[in-house]
């Protein structure tokens, strides 16, 4: 195998994968775009996730503990407020100085505040009791998903999952026990398939309309709207156009938000506590939705049903902004900053030739020259960096909790965004915090110094494409977890 086969394998595995591991670039042989485009042909499913509770599911689990946590602590209280009455009771039945007639005003406060403080301590402790499973459900869906990046010949099937989850994200600080499911089900499920099947199974997953606020936002002209208080929430609409199909500054008015927001009212879930069996499933329901045709981008929309907002999200997923913006940021994720617009352009005349066909799309990502242009010089992601790091290892496994802490000291926690356009994929988001990695990278190179050898790493793992440079500062290193420290620290695993 040649040095050029072997460069190019090694930025094939950086650029569109998750990074070498032991034996990839062998495996990748001399045709490195063959294999990637072979690795979208094998199917994206995790056979560990029949163990996972659907989102569904997950969302009635913690649904249920919540309540029981609440009816705990009502009863605690309601317990230690009959402990105090029978206390004053005996008390007065005593005569016991401590009668009521005998205390000063200021004594009646503080034994107030004391017996508010006592039950409110009680309630806390019952209600402690029953541990919240939304967390453990977190860290399994975090442990699969990054086992499948570690596992993965090549990646770049999983790196264009992570893309799909980041650009339609949702986040677990606010629906953390759907937060895994909800990738599992509505992105991994459609990322090499038509965008616009994508498009519908997020925008219709119900975590992402309780993320973007749109479980009981409602027509003026509805039922409920008549008949409540609340009203039309227009995120869902906004986020869409802006940041899942058109892009910002692609024609569209606020008139145009408006109106998409009136025919998403209705979609919603179903309460776990009214229905036990589905509650956390879509569900449309017509009481919320504004009756009548509504108007978007020019076009007229006369159904009913939710079959309304399927036709708006269909049109969104075919209109050509929605092209010209997916294939931008694709080219913006795994090329350049500033990708090549004649790559942009080819992706999105493939996006629009092909009706949205996202393994197309992909395809002729890899199969251009102007993909391959120039050296690795973009800066991984913090996730990006981690998992190649581990996997130049070897290592298949994590402990969740570890890497999800790691995770939220470099600054991108799983699943965590702070706004709904997901995290930047451009550099000067991320240069500042190059800092924080040489302390994983320490702390990662302490736990596994008696098992990796970094001049192992160089030559098998790397097939020796390492700056000179690098060879030389981990060749002086004082101590083998310098040694790696230094190589893991290096532009080749922080760039592609």
């Amino acid at each position: 195998m040649s040095n050029s086969a072997k460069a190019e394998g090694v930025l094939a595995l950086h650029r569109f994968g998750m990074g070498p591991r032991p034996g990839s670039i062998a495996a990748l042989g001399s045709d490195p775009r063959g294999a990637l485009i072979a690795e979208l042909e094998r199917p994206l499913t995790l056979s560990a996730a029949a163990s996972l509770p659907t989102s569904a599911k997950a969302y009635r689990t913690v649904a249920d503990a919540n309540a029981r946590r609440t009816a705990r602590a009502k009863q605690a209280q309601q317990q230690q407020a009959k402990k105090q009455q029978q206390a004053k009771k005996q008390q007065m039945a005593s005569g016991a100085p401590g009668d009521q007639a005998q205390v000063r005003p200021e004594g009646q406060a503080q034994g107030y505040r004391q017996e508010k403080d006592a039950a409110e301590m009680a309630a806390k402790q019952a209600a402690d009791a029953i541990p919240d499973p939304g967390r453990p459900i977190y860290l399994q869906e975090a442990k699969l998903r990054t086992e499948a990046a570690l596992g993965a010949e090549i990646g770049f099937a999983e790196r264009l999952v992570w893309f799909w989850s980041n650009h339609f994200c949702i986040s677990a600080n606010k629906i953390q026990s759907m937060s895994g499911a909800y990738e599992r089900e509505a992105v991994r499920a459609n990322a090499l398939g038509r965008f616009v099947d994508l498009l519908l199974a997020v925008e219709g997953h119900p975590a992402m309309l309780f993320y973007l606020d749109n479980l009981e936002s409602m027509g003026a002209n509805s039922t409920a709207g008549i008949n409540g208080n609340r009203g039309l929430n227009e995120n869902i609409a906004r986020e869409i156009m802006e940041l899942h199909t058109l892009g910002v500054r692609t024609g569209y008015t606020q008139d145009d938000v408006i109106s998409f927001a009136n025919v998403m009212t209705g979609w919603t879930l179903l309460p776990p506590g009214a229905d036990p069996q589905h509650g956390g499933e879509f569900t449309f329901n017509p009481r919320l939705h504004e009756p009548g045709g509504q108007t978007v981008l020019g076009k007229r929309y006369e159904q009913e049903d939710v079959e309304q907002g399927r036709a708006v999200l269909r049109d969104l997923a075919a209109h050509p902004a929605t092209a010209t913006h997916v294939a931008t940021k694709l080219a913006r994720h795994f090329v350049a900053d500033e990708p090549p617009p004649a790559l942009v352009e080819q992706m999105a005349k493939s996006f629009h030739d092909t009706d949205g066909d996202l393994k197309q799309v992909a395809i002729t990502m890899v199969s251009s020259d102007e993909a391959w242009g120039g050296p690795p010089s973009k800066l991984k992601r913090p996730g990006e960096w981690v998992v190649g790091m581990v996997r130049a290892t070897g290592i298949t496994q994590v402990d969740p909790v570890l890497y999800t802490g790691g995770q939220q000291l470099l600054g991108e926690p799983l699943w965590r965004p702070s706004a709904p356009k997901g995290y930047p994929d451009d550099e000067v988001s991320w240069i500042d915090g190059v800092g924080r990695r040489l302390d994983v990278a320490n702390n990662f190179a302490e736990r596994i110094t008696a098992m990796a050898d970094p001049q192992a790493i160089i030559e098998d793992v790397f097939a020796s494409q390492i700056a000179p440079e690098v060879k030389q500062a981990v060749g002086r290193a004082e101590s083998r977890q310098q040694a790696l420290a230094l190589l893991f620290m290096s532009a080749d695993f922080q760039r592609r």
